[in-house]
Protein backbone atom coordinates (compact mmCIF):
# COMPACT_ATOMS: atom_id res chain seq x y z
CA UNK A 1 0.00 0.00 0.00
CA UNK A 2 1.03 3.75 -0.60
CA UNK A 3 2.39 5.65 1.79
CA UNK A 4 0.58 9.20 1.76
CA UNK A 5 1.99 12.39 3.74
CA UNK A 6 -0.35 15.06 3.98
CA UNK A 7 1.50 18.38 3.67
CA UNK A 8 -1.01 21.71 4.72
CA UNK A 9 -0.48 25.51 5.67
CA UNK A 10 -2.98 27.58 7.27
CA UNK A 11 -3.21 30.97 8.70
CA UNK A 12 -7.26 30.96 9.75
CA UNK A 13 -7.03 27.00 10.50
CA UNK A 14 -9.45 26.22 7.50
CA UNK A 15 -6.89 24.58 5.02
CA UNK A 16 -5.93 22.65 8.71
CA UNK A 17 -9.80 21.36 8.95
CA UNK A 18 -9.87 19.82 5.79
CA UNK A 19 -6.44 18.56 5.81
CA UNK A 20 -7.78 16.34 8.61
CA UNK A 21 -10.72 15.62 7.07
CA UNK A 22 -8.83 14.28 3.91
CA UNK A 23 -6.35 12.75 6.31
CA UNK A 24 -9.72 10.67 8.22
CA UNK A 25 -10.67 9.37 5.09
CA UNK A 26 -7.79 8.09 3.74
CA UNK A 27 -6.61 6.92 7.13
CA UNK A 28 -3.58 8.61 7.75
CA UNK A 29 -2.08 8.31 10.83
CA UNK A 30 -1.17 12.10 12.54
CA UNK A 31 2.43 11.33 12.35
CA UNK A 32 2.22 11.85 8.89
CA UNK A 33 0.22 15.18 8.40
CA UNK A 34 2.06 17.80 8.49
CA UNK A 35 1.93 21.94 9.53
CA UNK A 36 4.13 23.43 6.80
CA UNK A 37 5.00 26.02 9.44
CA UNK A 38 5.76 23.84 12.11
CA UNK A 39 6.87 20.66 11.07
CA UNK A 40 8.35 20.82 7.47
CA UNK A 41 12.44 20.78 7.46
CA UNK A 42 13.29 19.93 4.16
CA UNK A 43 12.15 18.31 1.00
CA UNK A 44 13.21 14.48 2.35
CA UNK A 45 10.23 14.86 4.91
CA UNK A 46 8.12 14.81 1.43
CA UNK A 47 10.08 12.64 -0.25
CA UNK A 48 9.58 9.67 2.19
CA UNK A 49 6.07 9.07 0.82
CA UNK A 50 4.75 7.61 -2.23
CA UNK A 51 1.82 9.77 -2.10
CA UNK A 52 1.60 13.37 -1.30
CA UNK A 53 -1.54 16.11 -1.10
CA UNK A 54 -0.38 19.47 -0.21
CA UNK A 55 -3.06 22.23 1.21
CA UNK A 56 -2.19 25.78 0.20
CA UNK A 57 -5.30 28.52 0.13
CA UNK A 58 -4.56 31.40 -2.24
CA UNK A 59 -3.56 35.12 -0.47
CA UNK A 60 -3.79 38.27 -2.10
CA UNK A 61 -3.18 38.38 -5.90
CA UNK A 62 -2.42 34.80 -6.62
CA UNK A 63 0.19 33.94 -4.00
CA UNK A 64 0.68 31.25 -2.06
CA UNK A 65 -0.40 30.47 2.22
CA UNK A 66 2.90 32.43 4.00
CA UNK A 67 4.07 28.87 5.08
CA UNK A 68 4.61 27.38 1.55
CA UNK A 69 6.61 30.83 0.60
CA UNK A 70 10.29 30.20 1.37
CA UNK A 71 9.72 26.35 0.94
CA UNK A 72 8.88 27.14 -2.66
CA UNK A 73 12.06 29.22 -2.76
CA UNK A 74 14.20 26.34 -1.85
CA UNK A 75 12.78 23.94 -4.48
CA UNK A 76 13.55 26.25 -6.68
CA UNK A 77 17.15 26.41 -6.12
CA UNK A 78 17.17 22.88 -4.78
CA UNK A 79 15.71 21.42 -7.22
CA UNK A 80 14.92 18.03 -5.80
CA UNK A 81 13.32 15.43 -8.27
CA UNK A 82 9.91 14.36 -7.55
CA UNK A 83 9.95 11.57 -10.34
CA UNK A 84 7.84 8.63 -8.97
CA UNK A 85 5.87 11.03 -6.59
CA UNK A 86 2.00 10.85 -7.24
CA UNK A 87 0.55 14.49 -6.48
CA UNK A 88 -2.79 15.94 -5.39
CA UNK A 89 -3.56 19.74 -4.32
CA UNK A 90 -6.49 21.12 -2.28
CA UNK A 91 -6.97 24.84 -0.94
CA UNK A 92 -8.97 27.01 -0.07
CA UNK A 93 -10.19 30.78 -1.81
CA UNK A 94 -12.67 33.49 -1.77
CA UNK A 95 -14.51 34.07 -4.99
CA UNK A 96 -16.25 37.30 -4.58
CA UNK A 97 -12.90 39.31 -2.96
CA UNK A 98 -10.62 37.26 -4.85
CA UNK A 99 -12.53 35.84 -7.56
CA UNK A 100 -9.83 37.36 -10.11
CA UNK A 101 -7.32 34.80 -8.73
CA UNK A 102 -9.66 32.24 -7.47
CA UNK A 103 -7.68 29.23 -5.44
CA UNK A 104 -4.49 30.43 -8.13
CA UNK A 105 -1.96 29.12 -5.11
CA UNK A 106 -3.08 25.32 -6.75
CA UNK A 107 -1.85 25.97 -9.54
CA UNK A 108 1.47 27.39 -8.60
CA UNK A 109 1.64 24.10 -6.64
CA UNK A 110 0.72 21.88 -9.11
CA UNK A 111 3.30 23.56 -11.66
CA UNK A 112 6.00 24.02 -9.51
CA UNK A 113 6.02 19.96 -8.59
CA UNK A 114 5.18 18.89 -12.03
CA UNK A 115 8.49 20.36 -13.08
CA UNK A 116 10.16 18.50 -10.99
CA UNK A 117 8.85 15.16 -12.32
CA UNK A 118 5.92 14.49 -9.73
CA UNK A 119 2.63 12.92 -11.30
CA UNK A 120 -0.43 15.28 -10.51
CA UNK A 121 -3.71 13.86 -9.96
CA UNK A 122 -6.94 15.12 -8.42
CA UNK A 123 -8.30 17.24 -11.08
CA UNK A 124 -12.06 18.80 -9.97
CA UNK A 125 -14.62 19.95 -12.02
CA UNK A 126 -15.24 24.09 -12.46
CA UNK A 127 -18.89 23.21 -12.34
CA UNK A 128 -20.72 25.06 -9.82
CA UNK A 129 -18.02 27.31 -8.91
CA UNK A 130 -17.86 31.00 -9.64
CA UNK A 131 -14.63 33.00 -10.23
CA UNK A 132 -13.44 35.38 -12.52
CA UNK A 133 -10.00 33.98 -13.27
CA UNK A 134 -8.22 31.02 -11.65
CA UNK A 135 -4.68 30.06 -12.78
CA UNK A 136 -5.57 26.71 -10.96
CA UNK A 137 -7.81 25.91 -13.94
CA UNK A 138 -6.69 24.06 -17.08
CA UNK A 139 -8.79 22.45 -19.83
CA UNK A 140 -12.01 23.20 -18.01
CA UNK A 141 -10.87 21.75 -14.47
CA UNK A 142 -9.41 22.75 -11.56
CA UNK A 143 -6.02 21.03 -10.96
CA UNK A 144 -7.08 20.21 -7.12
CA UNK A 145 -9.83 20.60 -5.20
CA UNK A 146 -10.98 24.26 -4.70
CA UNK A 147 -13.42 25.37 -1.82
CA UNK A 148 -14.45 28.66 0.00
CA UNK A 149 -15.59 28.57 3.57
CA UNK A 150 -15.93 32.00 3.10
CA UNK A 151 -19.10 32.12 0.70
CA UNK A 152 -19.94 28.50 0.06
CA UNK A 153 -18.92 26.72 3.65
CA UNK A 154 -22.10 24.71 3.05
CA UNK A 155 -21.10 23.33 -0.15
CA UNK A 156 -17.62 21.93 0.94
CA UNK A 157 -18.84 18.58 2.58
CA UNK A 158 -20.08 17.43 -0.51
CA UNK A 159 -17.65 18.69 -2.82
CA UNK A 160 -14.84 17.13 -0.86
CA UNK A 161 -16.54 13.20 -0.61
CA UNK A 162 -17.00 13.68 -4.01
CA UNK A 163 -12.73 14.69 -4.67
CA UNK A 164 -12.34 12.37 -2.43
CA UNK A 165 -13.87 9.53 -3.79
CA UNK A 166 -12.43 10.51 -6.81
CA UNK A 167 -8.65 10.39 -5.87
CA UNK A 168 -9.29 6.96 -4.31
CA UNK A 169 -10.31 5.92 -7.35
CA UNK A 170 -6.74 7.62 -8.90
CA UNK A 171 -5.05 6.06 -6.40
CA UNK A 172 -6.73 2.64 -6.96
CA UNK A 173 -7.08 2.90 -3.34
Amino acid sequence: MASIGIFYGSSSGVTKAVAEQIAEAFDVEDFNVFNMEEDFTDFDDMLAFDVLIFGCSTWGSGEVQNDWRDPLLDLDNDKPSFAGKTIAVFGAGDYKAHGEQFVSALGILHDKFKARGATLVGSFPTDGYTYTYSFAERDGKFVGFPFDNINEEDKTPARLAAWIDSLKGELDL
